[in-house]
């Protein structure tokens, strides 16, 4: 069957994080047909095995494939590094995944120290092991779980107290370490930059991929002759599992939005 560039784009995470993904590529493409799916029901994918990533991620991915995606973002940090690499040996269509970005800031930092906030999924992963090896050996690494972040920002307490301290107890010893770049390696952790510039200051850098993965989707697009340049029709469909007020608020300020409750 032929791929037409007016089919929309797939993008699929454990819930809500991956929004921040679509926010970029939206601005970016902004002619193109989107479809998110939202796994709210089963998040955090970061707290469980390898072997149910996978599946949850194929789950997503069919579920994408018959909405007639042209091609498929991977917008969660756990389900690429763990899931991937099975998805593109099994599915006939383009994936983009996303990783922490320690790269650039392990290039960029003047300190030799950065920090990474992730899910124990993520920093646990083979493919960021492997990411992790390529680095320069001088840069220091500090490394530090976000237990119950992803949580909190699905069940509507981004701004609650107990968020407040758990990203104390979390980038205090990043501070400390003298780290100048903290690399958030979640999709949901995005949302949470605010509260995290209150604690560190103005000085150190903060990094995610939210940019480059846009940047990778209109790159595969532009090479596949998918881009969508029709103007009539746009529309952007957000599936979840679970209830509906805390994505809507994320996307109040989007009025071309559709979003449908599933029982996924």
């Amino acid at each position: 069957m032929n791929t037409e560039p007016q089919q929309p784009i797939g993008i699929f995470d454990s819930g809500i994080g991956g929004t921040s993904i679509w926010k970029e590529i939206n601005t970016l493409l902004p002619n193109e047909n989107t479809i998110y799916l939202s796994d709210s029901k089963n998040a955090p994918y970061g707290q469980k095995t390898k072997e149910d990533i996978i599946q949850l991620s194929v789950k997503n991915t069919e579920f994408l494939i018959n909405q007639g995606c042209k091609v498929i973002v991977v917008a969660c940090n756990t389900a690429t590094t763990n899931a991937i690499e099975y998805l593109r040996a099994n599915y006939n269509i383009p994936f983009i995944g996303i990783e922490p970005a320690i790269k650039p800031a392990s290039i960029q930092t003047k300190t030799g120290v950065i920090g990474i906030l992730a899910t124990k999924g993520t920093l646990n992963s083979s493919l960021f092991e492997k990411t992790s090896a390529n680095i320069n050996n001088d840069v220091k690494i500090i490394e530090q779980i976000g237990e119950e972040l992803v949580e909190l920002i699905e069940n509507g307490k981004m701004y609650s107290s107990k968020m407040n301290q758990l990203l104390e107890e979390y980038l205090s010893p990043m501070i400390s370490k003298k780290c100048d770049y903290i690399v958030l390696g979640c999709t949901h952790y995005p949302y949470l930059v605010p509260q995290i510039r209150e604690i560190i200051g103005s000085d150190i850098k903060i990094i995610d991929s939210g940019a480059a993965v846009a940047k990778q989707t209109k790159s595969i697009l532009d090479n596949k002759n998918l881009l969508n340049t029709s103007k009539k029709l746009i529309k952007n469909t957000f599936y979840i599992n679970k209830e509906k007020n805390i994505l809507n608020d994320i996307l109040k300020e989007y009025q071309k939005v559709n979003i449908i409750y599933l029982d996924f």
